[in-house]
């Protein structure tokens, strides 16, 4: 992901000097997925939404979004490190070729 991108009207954005994607609406932090890249794997460490955010579905959707990034992006592999990220990638078992094999 180069810059931003639009996602159901949410700003997508991949922080990596902060290592994270964020989620936003009008300028507003809604959730963040914080990860670490060591050039061959990503870790997705945290995923978490503002507790006024919460219950709408915009962790998934930081999660979809980055998981849609990485895949493009074709030259990483994914550890689900976040239970929640575990239980996305087990909901969603078409992405299931992109998770590091232990």
């Amino acid at each position: 992901m180069t810059g931003s991108t639009i996602v159901d009207g949410f700003i997508l954005t991949d922080e990596k000097d902060a290592s994270r994607y964020t989620l936003t609406r009008d300028g507003v932090l809604v959730s963040v997925l914080e990860y670490r890249d060591d050039g061959r794997t990503i870790a997705l460490t945290r995923a978490f939404t503002v507790p006024s955010f919460r219950g709408h579905g915009h962790a998934a959707r930081v999660v979809e979004g980055a998981v849609a990034d990485i895949a493009s992006r074709g030259d990483r592999k994914v550890e689900s490190v976040c239970w929640y990220v575990a239980d996305w990638f087990s909901a969603h078992p078409e992405h299931a070729y992109l998770l590091r094999r232990r």
